[in-house]
């Protein structure tokens, strides 16, 4: 039977690749953002929702479940990211970077963990990012709250251990997606020389390590953050 993964924020940017990628490979692709999807593929439903929301998370999951009778992989792609002060970052924003980074990675991991312990079987991947062992000015709390994703990811690494579900994090240097965008090319290029590989990230090398971690053979491989690039 194939594997069935849901992935959030598919909307655009590495989601989308990484759904258009599950796609291209047989699997069967939930995928959920706060708009309508471009994708369009038989094996592909896609959600308008909030990962920040238990109730729209809930129906996702349960939804998933319910019609193919098992979660193979989650994905916690979706994330908003914010450039300030500290002393100027708004409390709106800083709560919109916690409720989606944090608070969406939390809610998807809680639910789907719920049938991937029942199956005995799982991969939950998490996105975290090279700011946090950077410790960069100006992105104080999105940086706090992929930190918080760090965590989670090492003591769910603990909880679901002996249930056959694994859960790690992928940490990218700067890819050329909207995340990325409003951020001025000389913070860019500052960020590039303090890697080992001073060079922009691609797609293909988060896809390098998600690979890694959704694999069969990779079932004694759990707690781990990878950042890419050479950051440590």
């Amino acid at each position: 039977m194939n594997k069935t993964v849901i992935i959030t924020g598919t909307r655009k940017g590495l989601g989308l690749l990484i759904a258009n990628y599950f796609l291209e490979n047989g699997y069967f692709v939930y995928g959920c953002s706060r708009r309508l999807s471009s994708l369009d593929h038989k094996n592909y439903t896609h959600f308008i929702m909030d990962v920040s929301s238990e109730t729209d998370v809930i129906n996702l999951v349960r939804s998933v479940y319910k019609e193919r009778g098992k979660i193979d992989i989650l994905v916690n792609n979706a994330g908003v990211a914010s450039m300030n002060h500290f002393l100027l970052t708004p409390y709106e924003t800083a709560k919109k970077l916690m409720n989606t980074n944090f608070m969406g990675t939390f809610l998807l991991s809680r639910e789907v963990s719920r049938f991937m312990i029942k199956q005995k079987y799982g991969r939950i991947i998490n996105f975290t990012t090279v700011a946090v062992p950077l410790n960069l000015e100006g992105e104080l709390v999105y940086s706090s709250s992929k930190a918080a994703v760090e965590q989670l990811t090492k003591v769910l690494a603990n909880e679901l251990g002996t249930f056959g579900v694994t859960v790690n994090a992928i940490g990218p240097t700067p890819i050329e997606t909207d995340l990325i965008k409003n951020v001025p090319e000389t913070k860019i290029q500052d960020l590039v020389s303090r890697q080992s590989i001073k060079r922009l990230g691609e797609f293909e090398d988060v896809l390098n390590v998600l690979k890694f971690f959704i694999s069969d053979d990779s079932d004694y491989i759990t707690g781990q953050v990878i950042y890419l690039g050479g950051i440590n």
